[in-house]
């Protein structure tokens, strides 16, 4: 890095604050400065009364900001009666990860440290327990399980506690797991009776004064704030279009799949480098990973392509990784957002994307992970559409995953990032820390459950009715109930949900079938549908079909096939950002052609920007198609639902279909007229818009809620009023509809 006299003058300041031994073990990895993240660290940490939030690109030395101070000032201090620093990650790989690199600057400090996971032995975690010190890196359940197991302990447990670090702080924000690690934080500060200074570390971040909030609720004002100055790397892009054909009845030939086209070109670019190809869904990583397979086996070649999500066992994720670490063969893997995170692969020779990205943030944490040795980056962006016919709905004419994928890129060319998700109201983790208090103190009163968990922390926006509601609900469903001298207790169910491994979870945890292959455990799946013996499936990678499958132990034996597809994994779909929506529709009224496309998309393109005019989708959003009514209002998922849960509540049936919404049973006129009376009006509120909303049990925990609080829940998360309110009045201003030619 390059520096002015004065920056060096800094620079040279905060190498010289470090401890001793922090330095020398610097100088022996043969680093000739610190990063300026780095550098910005040092002081606060030092100072250690602050909280700090780094944000720097992936495999910039996030980890080294914050430990490199805090070892510092570990190694400089008498031990004392407990953990020193707590090391928080999303991932369990991520901690073996760290634990590795940690081991390296804090064995010569004599600072221990410990990785607590699932995974870990009993023996091990027990020696922590007899004499706590140094480092713990743990995940948000395995610190759930510490005071629910062993409450009374926690206090002596982490003692000495001096700093608390969040790695990726922004794979927490906005989610139950999020809300879930907050309550966690809140009540270690409650129990060790004193505030503990935060590190938030990050590679994505769109908003960092939302972040900060999010690390220090109610005090994000106070949280230094450090970003790093680093320009980046250049960046190699194609964006590739495929056209699928639609079958046509009585072909004798079917029209070729475009996945194995996809394949095919995943073979000839990626094989003899290591690459990670990243896919939208478990079963297209199975579906690609088979594809790629057959291809070596046809060529004749060793097979580098492997599969890696979250469905696989351990053994086989941790094989794929050490392979991704080993320079001495080459090898792709075919993964879900599993990858994507930061554990420390090395770097990969380029990142390839299976279908139109859902959001900035995750492709500018995915692009971070190729060119990590200081060449470029290099992406490569696959987007198949369907064929366009006659008898083709106007919604799909748009091409709308090609055109959601170049509003992803340009944003991300621009900079910008989705900000944090701060909304919702988190009933479903409220729940869970509620019976965790329980478990931690053997029971609590209603009165210290709301202070501690609402009134002063990080459920504040709960207020005192709202919690009440909550107790009875729990009452009613056997969760907890109330003794005579006031003391919350867990009832029947409450004992049992809490005893049983699954509870620290934040999220819902479907039931599963271990899946055991010629004798091998090959990892987890949670069936859309019952499996059925002599069915044919992929999995990690490999043709198998289902010789036995019992119920009882729940485990589906399989043996190796010819034959198989890829089983359907539950999960659902990410929603897409209000400026994603936006951006899209510059991009279909902008008369330039992005250089990245190829030759196929640059003609997808030019076909959707002829059909938005067509359409008249530049004069007007809404148009007849049949007997139904189209609006294309380019909002995000929130606003699109409230649109039409608004519309519903005015007696319109509708539907979204892809980037529109479909009405039933009126014509543009008419529609027109009726939004213009409804934008007169005031907005409705929320909770009655939810209300109509089917299926509100999202979370884990929300079939315990009543009626009134999954629809105050589903309200707060889902739905977007203000912003489905400006729509209608810019959908007014608009004025009258169209009908595509041939309709």
């Amino acid at each position: 890095m390059t520096t002015s006299p004065d920056s060096a003058s800094e620079a040279s300041r905060a190498f010289d604050r470090l401890h001793p031994g922090v330095r020398r073990w610097i100088w022996e990895q043969g680093w000739h400065d610190l990063r300026d993240a780095q550098e910005a660290a040092v002081a606060p940490l030092l100072d250690g009364d602050a909280d700090v939030l780094i944000s720097a690109a992936t495999a910039s030395g996030k980890t080294e900001a914050a430990f490199l101070p805090i070892c510092s000032v570990l190694a400089s201090a008498e031990p004392g009666p407990g953990i020193s620093a707590l090391y928080v990650a999303p991932l369990k790989a991520l901690i073996n990860d760290q634990d590795e690199r940690l081991e390296g600057l804090c064995g010569g400090l004599g600072i221990a440290v410990h990785p607590w996971h699932g995974d870990v032995p009993g023996s091990r975690k027990a020696r922590v327990l007899a004499r706590p010190s140094g480092i713990l890196l743990i995940t948000p359940e395995s610190l759930e399980a510490l005071f629910v197991l062993r409450g009374t302990r926690v206090a002596a447990l982490f003692a000495d506690l001096r700093y608390v670090v969040i790695d990726e702080l922004h794979s927490f924000i906005g989610i139950e797991r999020g809300a879930q690690l907050q309550s966690l934080l809140h009540r270690l500060e409650l129990a060790v009776r004193r505030r503990v200074p935060r590190v938030g570390l990050s590679a994505t971040l769109g908003d960092m004064a939302a972040a900060a909030e999010f690390l220090r609720p109610r005090g994000g004002d106070g949280v230094r704030m450090i970003t790093s100055a680093s320009e980046g790397q250049e960046l190699r892009l194609q964006v590739r279009g495929y056209v699928q054909r639609r079958p046509v009845p009585g072909e004798e030939r079917p029209a070729p799949d475009q996945t194995s086209a996809v394949a095919a070109h995943l073979f000839r670019t990626l094989r003899g480098s290591d690459n990670l190809v990243f896919a939208n869904a478990r079963s297209k990583v199975e579906e690609l990973t088979d594809r790629l397979s057959r291809l070596s086996e046809r060529q004749g070649v060793p097979n580098e392509f492997v599969p890696h999500h979250g469905a696989l066992s351990k053994e086989i994720r941790e094989d794929v990784e050490a392979r991704l670490k080993d320079r001495s063969r080459p090898v792709t893997a075919v993964c879900t957002s599993t990858l994507e995170m930061g554990i420390d692969i090395g770097s990969v020779t380029s990142v390839a994307q299976v279908g139109a990205p859902n959001s900035v943030a995750a492709l500018r944490q995915r692009l971070g992970r190729a060119g990590r040795r200081g060449g470029a980056a290099v992406l490569r962006v696959y987007v198949t559409e369907q064929e366009v016919t006659g008898d083709t709905a106007p919604q799909d004419r748009l091409r709308a995953q090609l055109v959601q994928t170049i509003a992803v890129v340009n944003l991300l060319l621009d900079r910008w990032c989705e900000p944090p998700d701060a909304g919702g109201l988190h009933l479903s983790t409220l729940i869970q820390q509620c019976l965790s208090l329980i478990a931690q103190h053997g029971g609590v009163t209603p009165a210290e459950a709301y202070r501690t968990l609402c009134g002063k922390g990080p459920f504040h926006h709960v207020d005192q009715r709202m919690f009440a509601a909550l107790l009875r609900d729990l009452g009613a469903a056997r969760m907890v109930r109330q003794e005579g001298d006031g003391l919350l207790l867990h009832d029947e169910e409450g004992e049992r949900l809490v005893n049983h491994h699954s509870f620290y979870a934040a999220f819902d945890s479907p039931v599963e079938f271990r899946l055991v292959g010629d004798g091998r455990q090959l990892g987890t799946l949670a069936p859309v549908a019952p499996p059925v013996p002599g069915s044919l499936m992929i999995f990690a990678g490999r043709r198998w079909k289902i010789v036995a499958v019992d119920e009882r132990s729940r485990t589906i034996e399989l043996t190796a096939s010819s034959g198989g597809r890829p089983p359907d994994f539950t999960g659902a779909g990410a929603t897409v950002h209000d400026r994603v929506r936006r951006e899209m529709r510059r991009v279909y009224e902008s008369p330039e052609t992005p250089v990245y496309l190829d030759a196929t998309a640059q003609e997808l393109l030019a076909e959707a920007r002829a059909d938005y005019r067509m359409l008249r989708l530049h004069e007007s959003p809404i148009l007849a198609w049949g007997g139904d009514t189209l609006v294309f209002p380019f909002r995000g998922d929130p606003v699109m639902t409230a649109l039409g849960l608004a519309l519903h509540l005015d007696g319109l049936r509708f539907e979204q279909s892809g980037i529109a919404l479909c009405l039933s049973g009126v014509s543009p006129d008419d529609l027109l007229a009726r939004l213009r009376e409804l934008v007169m009006s005031a907005p409705p509120d929320a909770h009655d818009l939810a209300a109509l909303a089917p299926g509100k049990t999202i979370d884990r925990h929300d079939p315990l809620l009543g009626e009134a609080l999954q629809t105050a829940a589903y309200a707060a998360r889902r739905l977007d009023v203000p912003g489905a309110w400006q729509t209608l009045k810019a959908l007014t201003a608009a004025g009258g509809g169209s009908s595509p030619s041939g309709r």
